[in-house]
């Protein structure tokens, strides 16, 4: 089995949105993942932000040119990634902050077309600014389209819009976008868990590690206003989870069709799969954002539970019905065991062209 591959964010936004400010915040609250980034301008990235990720030197690529999709193709894109996939970096995710005048649709095609095995599509994070959002689709029509592809939107100084016209701004968004989740942000602050899992190099699947992500005496876990990042002002609180664990196989059919069914506002799907006598030698990593999916299948280990592990995230979903969805979906005796056809639809979504088609996408 080959080492997990590195998922590869496009954070995308117009001028002034705050696409810098959240990557700052991301560097800062990184808890043990070690990001890799390729940014245009050395320069927007805080020296000090770069020193408290310990990602200084060979983990970060600067462009000085101004529009990574117009001065690359994916060809070059995959010198960049090649030097931040080796395996003596040791980084566990890579992001790419577009310039404010890039095309993200592009990048994404480019990530989609690259060469490199070491890397997987982590999704599009576009930024938006709550304040100004009519002013930037005045000047920026193609907002519009930026947001019809992106995986998450952060609506970024929600801080600065009242709770009605929040609301109001949330529901206009949702209806550009094409089911992506829409997630408030006051100074880029959004919990990193939702871009990539903040914990050490060790595996760990389950419960989302909230406490590993805010220290007593962080305030960064809170916005010092009275109420777009939740409730109780906690950034974990902008977003739902449902964690899923199921000792008995999962019907690789009935899998496939929760997540062609998946509903707007689900963002990631992240853990383990075990379908049983469908495949008895291996579990499947599974990873999903926005639309994109793929399955990593490996052995399992010796002395590895035989249980499947999924943690849901998303953003206005139905917790409850995703929960009922989920638990619909293991195997419920022998009269029900799936046949091998039944990892078909599955072995699509293996990387290498396993069964023989290069479709990435659900629904």
């Amino acid at each position: 089995m080959t080492s997990k591959p590195v998922p590869v964010l496009v954070l995308a936004g117009f001028l002034g949105s705050g696409k810098t400010t959240l990557l700052n915040h991301l560097l800062r609250a990184s808890r043990g993942t070690r990001i890799g980034a390729i940014v245009n301008d050395f320069g927007s990235i805080e020296i000090d932000a770069m020193t408290v990720a310990g990602q200084l030197g060979d983990s970060t690529v600067s462009l000085g040119n101004g529009c990574l999709c117009c001065a690359v193709d994916a060809s070059e894109l995959d010198v960049f990634l090649d030097k931040l996939t080796r395996p003596a970096a040791r980084l566990d995710v890579i992001v790419i902050e577009a310039s404010g005048l890039a095309e993200p649709q592009e990048l994404v095609r480019m990530l989609l077309a690259s060469d490199n095995e070491r890397i997987v599509y982590g999704g599009l994070v576009e930024v938006v600014d709550a304040a100004e959002f009519e002013a930037t689709r005045e000047r920026h029509p193609e907002l519009d389209r930026h947001l019809g592809i992106a995986d998450l939107i952060v609506l970024n100084k929600a801080d600065r819009v009242g709770d009605v016209a929040w609301r109001l701004l949330r529901e206009r968004i949702g209806g550009l976008a094409d089911g992506a989740a829409v997630i408030p942000a006051t100074y880029g602050r959004i919990d990193p868990e939702l871009l990539f899992e903040c914990r050490p190099r060790t595996e760990r699947v389950g419960q989302l590690s909230f406490e590993d992500l805010h220290d007593p005496d962080d305030h960064d876990g809170h916005d010092g206003h009275d109420g777009h990042d939740g409730h109780d002002g906690h950034l974990h609180d902008a977003y739902e989870t449902v964690a899923f664990t199921a000792a008995e196989p999962l019907h690789p059919r009935r899998l496939l069709d929760f997540l062609d069914s998946r509903p707007e506002g689900l963002y990631r799907i992240k853990g383990f799969v075990d379908f049983g006598a469908a495949d008895p030698l291996n579990r499947y990593a599974v990873h999903a954002v926005g639309r994109f999916l793929r399955f990593y299948p490996e052995p399992w280990p010796g002395d590895a539970q035989r249980q499947s592990q999924l943690v849901v995230i998303g953003s206005g979903i139905d917790t409850g019905a995703m929960r009922k969805e989920l638990d619909a979906t293991p195997v419920t005796g022998p009269q029900d065991a799936p046949g091998e056809q039944a990892m078909w639809g599955i072995l699509r979504y293996v990387p290498n062209g396993q069964a023989g088609s290069d479709d990435d996408y659900v629904g």
